[in-house]
């Protein structure tokens, strides 16, 4: 299957999310797929976000756990709204407004 490629708008991001649920076909020889999910922020360009430091992510998971969501887009938002959680990410959006001060 060739990968699928939407557009999540997440806070200020505009976020593509490239999938391919079976990339290896594991699922014809192992019952269950490897999914792939690809994050890259478009908009700002390479912006980082609270699942990566560069604004780029290439990601490994069963599918069963995209499969829990009504689709890919919701289960990266659910996994940034998430990781936005993190002391780290308040932390490095608060460094990032204090720089823009200036």
């Amino acid at each position: 299957m060739a990968y699928t490629s939407e557009i999540l708008i997440w806070q200020a991001y505009e976020i593509e999310v490239r999938y391919d649920p079976d990339p290896f076909n594991l699922t014809y020889r192992y019952q269950e797929a490897m999914a792939h999910v690809e994050i890259c922020t478009l908009k700002p360009e390479k912006a980082p976000l609270p699942i990566t430091g560069t604004g780029y992510r290439s990601h490994f998971t069963p599918k069963g756990n995209i499969d829990e969501y009504d689709s890919v887009v919701e289960f990266v938002r659910a996994w940034l709204d998430h990781e936005a959680q993190s002391e780290a990410w308040k932390i490095a959006q608060e460094e990032a407004r204090q720089l823009s001060l200036f």
